[in-house]
């Protein structure tokens, strides 16, 4: 796709989204989420008595049915089926010739989990803190979005044999 279109459909998409929720887009905060769903399900006694835990159930709250998960799910729904449409829905490891399938999928399933620790501690993924905070021109927004794009430039450097 064209990246100037896709540019604008993103921003219309971040628009509609604090028009009609009142909120920006952000996915980490929905896998915690999903995590404490999770913790709920195999102890629910560890849940209420913990102190981290307990707020995500107070009033009988539901957490899987938070908003932040159900744009997960969109997410993954919505992938799944322009995948089918445009005949892309198979499974295919992209890496470079120079590693096996199992060290792409290592670093693959190494860097998406400290992508999502690194969210949770930052309070905000590149959706939420760095376009959510930019659109509202919020200074921690655009500090956000300068440290993903300079720490991904320095890193490329050091792991760019797995690409190339």
């Amino acid at each position: 796709m064209n990246p100037y279109l896709a540019g604008t459909l993103l921003g219309l998409v971040l628009l509609s989204s604090m028009y009609i929720a009142g909120r920006g887009l952000g996915a980490s905060g929905g896998l915690k989420y999903c995590v404490v769903s999770i913790v709920g399900a195999v102890s629910k006694p560890h849940a209420e008595k913990s102190e981290y835990y307990s707020k995500y159930f107070e009033d009988e709250q539901k957490p899987l049915f938070n908003w932040l998960t159900m744009i997960i799910f969109g997410v993954l729904t919505g992938g799944f089926i322009s995948g089918a449409v445009s005949g892309r829905l198979k499974f295919k490891i992209e890496k470079s010739p120079n590693i096996s399938n199992v060290r792409r999928l290592i670093f693959a399933f190494a860097g998406g989990m400290l992508f999502v620790y690194g969210g949770q501690l930052a309070r905000g993924c590149t959706s939420g803190a760095a376009l959510s905070g930019m659109a509202v021109l919020s200074l921690a927004g655009f500090v956000t979005m300068m440290a993903i794009f300079g720490s991904a430039y320095f890193f490329a450097w050091f792991f760019r044999k797995n690409w190339i």
